[in-house]
C-alpha cells in the first residue's frame, strides 16, 4: 500500500508541474484500480473502455489506471476506495464485505443493470453505498455470466456429500448446504490441489479457466449456473463531490455506454461453454424440476446468509433486487 501511495501522489506532483494553469479548473484525473488481474478480460475490456473515454474526456475528465492486484492487493481495494487512497475501483461485492457484508447480495439480482436503473434499484444501491461505505456505485459492466460448479466426480442430482469442493465466500453456504466438504484455497494452488486429489471439484464463473490451467484437470461442469457474476465500478463518495456538474454528467454518460456493451458477455459465455466442450469437459446437467430446486436452494442460502449479517441492509437490497 505504501508503494502503490507514493506513485499515486509522485505521479499527481508531476501531473501538476506539467499541466497549465487553465487546465487545473477544467479537466480532472481519476486514479483507478482493478481487484482482477491485469490479463483478465475484465481488466482489457475496462481498458479499452478507458481509452475511449480519456479520448473523448479531453478537457473534461480523465482516467489514470494504477493496475491490479500487483499495486494493490484485491482484498485492500474497497477500504482504498472508501478512504479515497485511489477514486475509482473495478471490484465485485465479495472482495469488499469486510466493509459492508450486504455487498455480496448483489450476486443474486434478478434484473439486469438497465432494469434496475429504471425500477429504482440502482438508487437503493446508492443510497446503501453511500451510507455505508463512503461510496457511489457507478455501474455494472459484467453480467449475464454466472457461477458453476465443476468436478472430477460425476453425481446425477445436487448432492456433494463426501465430495471436497474448493470454495471463496461468494458460494462457500451454498455447496456446504448441498452437503460438501469445503476447502478454500489461493486460485493459484487449485491446480495442484486437484491434480493431487486435495479437491474434487471448485466453483468459478463459465469463463476464466483456461486462464489459469484448471480445463486439464476438470472433468465436467454441472448445468444449470448459479448467482451472477458481479463486477462493477464503484467510486470514492468524496471525490465523487469534488466532481463539477459537468464531469459527473460525462462519466455517468460513459459508464452507460459501457454498460450498453454487455450483451458481450452471452456471446463469450456460449464462446467459453464451446471450448470446455472441446477440451473434454462434460456437461452434468440437471433439468426440470431438479434444475428448479437446484437454483432455489442456491437463492435461498445466500439471501439468508446476506440477512444473518445484515438484517436492515440486507432486507432493503432484497426488497430492491428482487422486485
Amino acid at each position: 500500500m505504501r508503494r502503490l501511495l507514493g506513485a499515486i501522489l509522485g505521479a499527481g506532483v508531476l501531473a501538476a508541474a506539467a499541466a497549465p494553469p487553465t487546465a487545473w479548473a477544467q479537466e480532472k484525473t481519476l486514479r483507478v484500480v482493478s481487484a482482477f488481474s491485469e490479463n483478465s478480460i475484465y481488466v482489457k475490456r475496462l481498458e479499452t473502455w478507458m481509452k475511449s473515454f480519456n479520448d473523448e474526456g479531453k478537457g473534461v475528465l480523465q482516467l489514470n489506471f494504477i493496475g491490479g492486484p500487483r499495486a494493490m492487493p484485491t482484498f485492500e481495494v474497497g477500504n482504498a476506495v472508501k478512504t479515497g487512497v485511489v477514486d475509482i475501483a473495478l471490484t465485485t461485492g465479495a472482495f469488499y464485505t469486510n466493509l459492508m457484508p450486504e455487498a455480496d447480495a448483489l450476486k443474486l439480482a434478478l434484473r439486469p443493470i438497465a432494469e434496475q436503473r429504471r425500477n429504482g434499484a440502482f438508487d437503493e444501491i446508492n443510497r446503501i453505498w453511500n451510507e455505508r461505505a463512503n461510496m457511489v456505485y457507478l455501474g455494472r459492466p459484467v453480467e449475464y455470466q454466472t457461477f458453476h460448479l465443476y468436478l472430477n466426480k460425476k453425481i446425477d442430482k445436487p448432492d456433494l456429500s463426501g465430495l471436497k469442493i474448493r470454495v471463496t465466500p461468494v458460494y462457500r453456504d451454498f455447496f456446504q448446504a448441498l452437503g460438501a466438504q469445503v476447502i478454500t484455497t489461493a486460485p493459484g494452488e487449485v491446480y495442484t490441489a486437484l491434480e493431487r486429489g486435495v479437491v474434487d471439484g471448485y466453483g468459478w464463473p463459465i469463463g476464466g479457466i483456461f486462464d489459469l490451467g484448471w480445463q486439464e484437470k476438470t472433468k465436467y461442469r454441472v448445468d444449470p449456473g448459479f448467482y451472477n457474476v458481479e463486477v462493477s465500478l464503484v467510486m470514492n463518495l468524496d471525490a465523487w463531490k469534488r466532481l463539477t456538474p459537468q464531469q459527473r454528467e460525462y462519466l455517468n454518460r460513459q459508464m452507460l455506454a459501457f454498460e450498453a456493451k454487455n450483451d458481450f458477455w452471452k456471446s463469450d459465455n456460449e464462446a467459453e461453454a464451446k471450448r470446455q466442450a472441446q477440451a473434454g469437459i462434460e456437461t452434468i446437467a440437471f433439468r426440470g424440476e431438479t434444475a428448479k430446486q437446484y437454483l432455489d436452494k442456491a437463492n435461498e442460502v445466500g439471501w439468508a446468509a446476506i440477512l444473518k449479517a445484515s438484517p436492515e441492509y440486507g432486507a432493503r437490497l432484497k426488497a430492491a433486487l428482487t422486485k
